[in-house]
């Protein structure tokens, strides 16, 4: 580890994985699709940095996915045309 510059050129030995551990740990959504999407993030643990974006990628695509399929669900919202969202067309 460099003493000027601290978080540079330490090893990921030395990588501080707590935000990953809760990350993994992160209580259930109550849908399970989010829950699956999300547990996909422990495989970050015990892997090089350099594969994190991969694993962040793929977790983030699942995710807009089901952000989109709640998008085209008939009970949402947004999905009835005319809608103001009060009640009244």
């Amino acid at each position: 580890m460099d003493d000027k510059h601290p978080d540079q050129g330490g090893t990921d030995k030395d990588q501080d994985l707590d935000a990953e551990r809760s990350v993994a740990d992160a209580a259930p959504t109550g849908d399970a699709r989010v829950d699956e999407a999300v547990a996909g993030l422990s495989r970050l643990q015990g892997r090089p940095a350099d594969e994190h974006v991969a694993i962040l990628e793929e977790v983030h695509g699942r995710l807009r996915d089901i952000l989109g399929e709640l998008d085209e669900t008939p009970e949402s919202p947004q999905a009835a045309p005319g809608s103001t969202g009060q009640g009244q067309p």
